[in-house]
């Protein structure tokens, strides 16, 4: 699940695809959005209210796009190094993982 902007809205239901070089997610509605280009910015647990609207043994990864733009995807914990392997990190904020 995505949302975007980080911390607004509704969570929206999406697949993540990671393939060598590219990694995106895919809305079941609406544009796919490229992750490539994209910079991790950190890792959190969900937070109460967030548990209720996605699986609270997730893990939430903030996304900042070069254009300004911001987003943030719920992964399964077992699923996160994966998706980090995939998406370059912010070099100051590099996200941890727990």
């Amino acid at each position: 699940m995505a949302r975007r902007p980080a911390g607004e809205g509704r969570w929206r239901i999406g697949r993540v695809y990671v393939e060598p070089g590219a990694a995106r997610w895919v809305p079941n509605r609406g544009e796919p959005v490229a992750l490539s280009d994209a910079r991790a910015t950190g890792v959190r647990p969900p937070s109460v209210r967030e548990g209720m609207s996605i699986n609270p043994g997730s893990r939430i990864v903030a996304f900042a796009h070069p254009d300004g733009a911001t987003m943030e995807i719920a992964v399964m914990a077992l699923d996160l190094r994966e998706l980090l392997d995939a998406v370059p990190r912010s070099a100051q904020d590099a996200p941890e993982t727990t």
